[in-house]
């Protein structure tokens, strides 16, 4: 018989662990699901699984890092996939930071998720995960989520709300001063290119909103 790669579904949502199971099986996998982390933790030290699949907010914020942390120790070799329904500027460093093989999209589509997993399992070794990157790096190509969360944060200070100015001019600094504090962080002075391109992207911004 061919071998069927072994899989740890992890998530809290029980229509999610009753259909995506049987749709992973059907492309060859053998699934195994559980809806809390205590039970992920358990079968992570009693059987071998060669893909961890574990939902970003399981119980807590955050607890599906929790699980890729303890199967990166215990089965090193493991594939491990984060499943979120929100990404976000914070989910790609912590993934980074646990060295996650990839972070998955809710909802996912089937045909694409079984090509990822079989690529991973194709290239695993047992030191994987994301490319590091350096922190101005990451920070350059996540601008409009951090400009975005920063807006989400300012919508939730009354006073600050209270200010009569449009979401645009509320935003326009935000690139500007990231560009500066890149240009800090790479051991230089902001340029007139810096200024230029932050200001470009505020443009853009202004236009799209």
């Amino acid at each position: 018989m061919p071998h069927k790669p072994r899989v740890l579904f992890l998530d809290d949502e029980e229509s999610i662990r009753a259909t995506l199971p049987l749709m992973l099986e059907a492309y060859g996998f053998a699934v195994t699901p559980c809806g809390t982390v205590p039970d992920a933790l358990r079968l992570i030290t009693q059987e071998t699984f060669e893909v961890l699949i574990a939902d970003l907010n399981v119980g807590n914020a955050g607890d599906g890092f929790t699980v890729v942390s303890a199967m990166r120790r215990t089965q090193p070799t493991a594939v491990n996939f984060i499943l979120t329904g929100y990404p976000a500027f914070e989910t790609a460093l912590e993934a980074i930071r646990q060295q996650v093989d990839d972070y998955l999209i809710k909802p996912t589509e089937i045909e694409s998720l079984v090509q990822t997993i079989q690529s991973k399992l194709n290239d695993r070794k047992p030191t994987h995960g994301i490319q590091p990157k350096r922190l101005p790096e990451i920070i350059a190509q996540n601008i409009d989520s951090i400009v975005e969360h920063w807006l989400a944060e300012v919508d939730r200070d009354e006073e600050i709300r209270a200010i009569p100015l449009s979401r645009a001019d509320r935003q326009d600094h935000i690139p500007r001063l990231l560009q500066q504090a890149l240009a800090c962080a790479r051991g230089r002075q902001a340029t007139s290119e810096d200024t230029a391109a932050a200001q470009m992207h505020g443009q853009t911004r202004r236009k799209q909103g």
